[in-house]
This record gives structure tokens, sequence and C-alpha cells, in this order.
């Protein structure tokens, strides 16, 4: 099925949103609620966001989670004081709601492997390194030449012993080494195994590379997988952009107040 065009996307996000009591709803992060930036401290939390997520929320009784690459404890920094259920580090750690402790699904990079991975990064001009503990990112957005460069370096790495149990993810001008058996597709069902999302239909959201297992997840479920920027495989219906997405949650929480 080819998918449908930003109103088709609004039109199937505000359905199922007619549904609250029979729907999950898990947002990815970067380049879907917030803008892509230079870097990961610059993004930027756009008015009426938060607002809009807290009505969402109550309206799904707690059933709404975030679904990110980044660390739980960044989530709550930027979205403070709201606390939602979520996932972090592509799965890597979860929490089932905002008042549960979050839980580990996979162990730290080993040391050995972050000296390795930041001497890498050291020895080019302009890439700029995030540790997560679980994984590490390896961003190239102000230097976009260096991507296949920089591609073959860390696949060498994976192949050496030092890279066993370890894969490459491939972003938007980013890298990440993460751990095997990590990913948001995980994640999302481990959420809907919780009493908050147990029984509920799914409606994920997301933009890059890795959303594509969830998103694809989602027909095998009965659920509903929308993409942001161009068609992610098991998408239904694509948003133009993270302004398309917020516009349509905005306006969602504004009806149902």
């Amino acid at each position: 099925m080819v998918p449908q065009s930003e109103a088709s996307a609004t039109a199937l996000l505000n359905l199922w949103l007619s549904r609250p009591q029979q729907t999950a709803v898990f947002l990815d992060v970067d380049g879907t609620l917030l803008d892509i930036a230079e870097s990961p401290g610059a993004v930027v939390v756009p008015p009426g966001l938060l607002d809009a997520l807290t009505h969402l929320h109550r309206r799904l009784d707690g059933a709404l989670a975030l679904i990110s690459g980044r660390p739980v404890e960044e989530l709550d920094r930027l979205f403070h004081p709201l606390r939602l259920a979520a996932s972090g580090g592509h799965g890597a750690h979860w929490r089932e709601s905002g008042d549960s402790p979050l839980r580990r699904t996979t162990r730290d990079l080993p040391a050995s492997v972050r000296v390795q991975l930041n001497a890498l990064a050291n020895r080019h001009v302009g890439i700029h390194v995030e540790d997560k503990g679980s994984s590490l990112a390896l961003h190239y957005r102000s230097v976009p030449s260096l991507a296949t460069d920089l591609r073959v370096e860390l696949q060498s790495l994976l192949r050496s012993p030092a890279g066993t149990g370890l894969r490459l993810l491939n972003g938007k001008q980013v890298y990440e080494v993460v751990n095997e058996g990590v990913d948001k597709a995980r994640a999302v069902q481990r959420l809907l195994e919780m009493p908050g999302f147990a029984g509920r239909l799914p409606l994920y959201i997301g933009d890059d590379v890795t959303d594509e297992p969830a998103i694809a997840l989602m027909p095998t479920l009965g659920g509903l997988g929308l993409s942001v920027g161009r068609a992610l495989p098991g998408a239904s219906a694509v948003f133009s952009d993270a302004q398309q997405v917020r516009h349509a949650l905005m306006q969602a929480g504004g009806n149902h107040r």
C-alpha cells in the first residue's frame, strides 16, 4: 500500500484518537515531536507541545509513551514537568509510567569499546560524541562528507573481537553503536504487556531508520504506523515534518480539553 498524504495522516490520527479507550500511542521524539538540531543538546520544545501531550496523556488514561534513542532522564528534562511512560536508548531501558522506576534490558557498552569509539571520533574534526551509557552515537551533521569514511571505520571496529554483541544503527547524520537485541519494536511490545497499555491497539509515529522496526510491526498487531518526512515500511500515511505532527497533536488536544 502506498502511504497517503499529510492530510490523510492527520485524519487517521484523529480517527484513532476518537477511540481513546482502545488506543495506545507511541511517539518518537527527535524528528517527530521535535525538529532535528545541530546537536542533541540544541533541540527546542516548542510552545504548546507540552500542553498537547499532557491532554493526550489524560485522554488516553496514561496509554502514551515516548520511544526514543535518548536516555529517559533526558526526556524528563526536555519535557519537564511532564513524565510519561518511556523507553530510552532505543529500548535499552524503560518504565511503564511516569511514576515507575527505570528497568534495564541490556548492559552498558564496555569501557574498552567506549575508548575506541572516542579515539575514532577524535581522529576527525567536527564529530560530536553522545555517550548514552548503553550506546554511543557519533553525529556528523557538521561534516557530512565524512559519512562514508566514518561508517567504514565503525564497521571495521565492530568486526573485531571488541564488537562482539554490538551492532551499528544508521540515523539522520548519526551512527550509533548499540547492543544486539535492542530496537524500538521490542520497546513497544514490552510496554503493550503492561496493565496501562495491554489490550489496546498501538499507534506509532516516527521518522527515522531506527523507527522502522516499530512502524513495520504495527500492521501485525492491528495497529497504525505513521511516518514523518518520508514513507517508512509499514506506514499508512506520512506527515511532512515534525511541525505537522505537533500541529496535529495540538489540534487533537485543543479539541478535547
